[in-house]
Parts: structure tokens; sequence; C-alpha cells
């Protein structure tokens, strides 16, 4: 049984290629559209089972603001009727959210685009306690304003990620989504400030780009310089929880909790989420030569900081703060997920997207997807 859903993953990774909308395969499983009035899941939208409370309005002015990111994804319309652009702003995780939804959106219906009416919102236009004013909600419907579209636009929504969603009115949803520090999310990342090694000598990930090549381990775990291909996710300007672990030897590594960490193991390396490295532990970390030399873990904990960036190399690992590290979050296996970036590995050499930010859409997907199909051993939490 786990044989055959490993396999569906990847075929679907295989399918989702270099076109966003022309090969995906639909889940076998039948989706049934919300109806008028339902919201998912039954509760209200401020419960910490759905989207949780609010954290406070966010103005210009305020100091979250920064936090706030741009969506300039070609694939979906923004309203902007206030001629501001404050729809297009929104937290990080709504829009992985919003951009896995837009795939859905085409390959749902092929030629119609998600469209947004309403992001965050600086005008009071919304109740006291309203997530607009967070940038942590939105209201969609369709390119085409087809209202026979909107129950089953609501149901994609709930399985794009969106925490709430509620079939609010017959001519648009409406969506929301936790806080970023409530779920750590993103594809999986590294702090600003954490330390790669270069040809040239270390360097700050936050400044690593598209070509470079920075020391990683081959499948023997021998040291190697491997290309960064693209990355998985990158946003300077906004702040997360991470896991700090330490080792006996001084090596500390940060790193967002679902990322995986390739610690030491009798056949060679063992994946293991950030959040679940414990105390006795062993990481990998940088030796002499071209060798890793074990180090027992003495210390964990939990920081925010600032800035997060998820290079992907081509051998799918990479040290980072002399410490080994996959490429990869979400799915606790090295070798699955490797596999199921393949194709993302091959667009990578004629596409550009250097200065791309958030979460790529390629991954954002395959995350959502591996989140229906895999086993539950797989996925984290």
């Amino acid at each position: 049984m786990r044989l055959s859903v490993v396999l569906l993953w990847l075929g679907a990774a295989a399918a989702c290629g270099p076109s966003r909308g022309s090969n995906y395969r639909h889940p076998a499983k039948r989706i049934y559209p919300l109806v008028f009035r339902q919201h998912e899941p039954n509760y209200s939208e401020i419960n910490k089972s759905a989207s949780g409370p609010p954290e406070g309005r966010i103005t210009r002015d305020d100091d979250k603001f920064k936090d706030l990111v741009p969506n300039y994804n070609p694939d979906i319309d923004f309203k902007d009727d206030e001629g501001t652009g404050a729809d297009r702003l929104m937290t990080q995780r709504c829009k992985e959210k919003l951009n896995t939804l837009a795939i859905s959106v085409m390959n749902q219906w092929p030629g119609v685009h998600l469209r947004v009416i309403e992001g965050w919102d600086e005008e009071n236009s919304h109740g006291d306690n309203s997530l607009h004013y967070e940038g942590r909600a939105v209201d969609i419907t369709t390119s085409d304003r087809d209202t026979s579209k909107v129950g089953m636009l609501a149901r994609l929504a709930y399985q794009a990620g969106f925490d709430w969603v509620y079939y609010r009115s017959r001519s648009y949803i409406h969506c929301s989504v936790k806080t970023e520090s409530s779920v750590g999310t993103g594809a999986g990342c590294f702090p600003s400030g954490a330390l790669v090694h270069t040809e040239n000598g270390p360097q700050d990930i936050a400044t690593i780009k598209k070509g470079d090549r920075v020391l990683a381990s081959d499948d023997t775990g021998k040291l190697v310089y491997s290309e960064v291909l693209t990355f998985l996710d990158r946003e300077p300007n906004t702040t997360r929880e991470f896991i700090q672990v330490t080792a006996e030897n001084g090596v500390t590594i940060t790193a967002t909790p679902s990322h995986l960490l390739l610690l030491a193991a009798a056949d060679g390396w063992r994946e293991v989420f950030a959040a679940n490295v414990d105390i006795g532990d062993v990481l990998l970390t940088r030796g002499p030569g071209s060798v890793m030399r074990p180090s027992r873990v003495i210390h964990t904990r939990v920081v925010m900081k600032r800035g997060v960036y998820a290079p992907m190399t081509k051998s799918g690992t990479i040290i980072v703060d002399d410490a080994l590290a996959s490429c990869y979050a979400i799915v606790r296996s090295q070798s699955l997920a490797h596999a199921a970036m393949a194709p993302l590995r091959w667009m990578s050499s004629w596409s550009s997207e250097e200065e791309s930010r958030g979460v790529h859409w390629y991954a954002s997907a395959m995350y959502s997807l591996g989140d229906l199909v895999l086993p539950t051993s797989y996925k984290y939490r």
C-alpha cells in the first residue's frame, strides 16, 4: 500500500512538471463542492482549530507591515479597486495557499484564473476582528465570475491548504489562514545570517544566487560542491520560528521546524524534522577534507529569526553552519522528496527565477499533493 501511494505521488510530480495547467492528473477520489453558507472546518474562523484568533490590525506604519508580502502571480487576477495594491499584500502563508489554489483552478477549469476581490484591508471595510486587517484573509472568485463554480472553488481552496474556507456569498468565498508563527509555514528553510561554503569561502545564505556552487554531500556521504539550481523558498522580509540545534563540537544549525536535517546513522544518515531532533542524536558536521564528522546534540531551542532561504542544490543536500541538511522539508524522506523534485531540477536549466520570492509554486504544489496522498508517517505533524 505504501509503495503504491509513493508511486502515485511521484507520478503526480512528473505530471506537474513544466506545465502548470495541462498535464495535472486529478486524484481518483471524487470531490464535492461546498454548499452555500457552509464552512470548513466546522468551527468559527477564530477558533484555534481553524485560522485562530486575531492578533491586531496591521497598518502601513506598523512594524509588522514589512512582514506582508506582495503577490505578483500572473495566474491570479487582482481586482485592486482601491488602486493601492493592497489586495496583493498578504502573509507568506496566505500567499503560498493562494498560489497553490491558482494551479488547482487552472487544472479544474482550463482558461479560467483565480480572482482576488479583497486581500489586506486598510480602509476599515470589515468587522472589528476581521483577518483581512492582518493580511490573513482573502475573498475570491473565478476570473469568469461564473457563480456556478463558487461551491467547487471553496472545496479546492480547502484542499489547497487554507485553514478556514467559507462559502459566504453566491458570488465569492472567504478564505483565511493561521499566523506564521503558529504553524512554521513555508517549504522549510534557514534564516538570514546562516553560513554556507562556496568555492571562494564562507558566505551568508542570503547572498547566494542561482548558479553558485556550495558545499553539500553526495549519496556516499562525501563532501562535494553542488550547484544551486533554484530556491524552494526565499523571503527576506518575514520573521519565522526556527529550531536551533547545537552539537557537542560547537556546531549550531538553525532551521524551520519542518526542515529535514540529516543525522548520523549506522548506514549513513537518517532524516529527521528539525522539530523532532532530540538531545543525544548525532549531527553530521563538516570535517577535514571531504569527510564529515559526527557530533552529539547537546541542546535544542526555539528562536525567532528574520529572513527565510531554502536553496535547492543539484545533490539535494547542503552544508549550513557546518552541519549537513537536506534541501527539502515537510516530507520525511530525502529520497522521495529528491525524486519528486526531479522535474523542477530539469526546469531550472531553462527558467529564470533568480529574483523570485516566497515558496516556489512547484514545491508548494508538491507539498500540498503529498499532504493528500502520503501516509501520515511521511508527513510533518
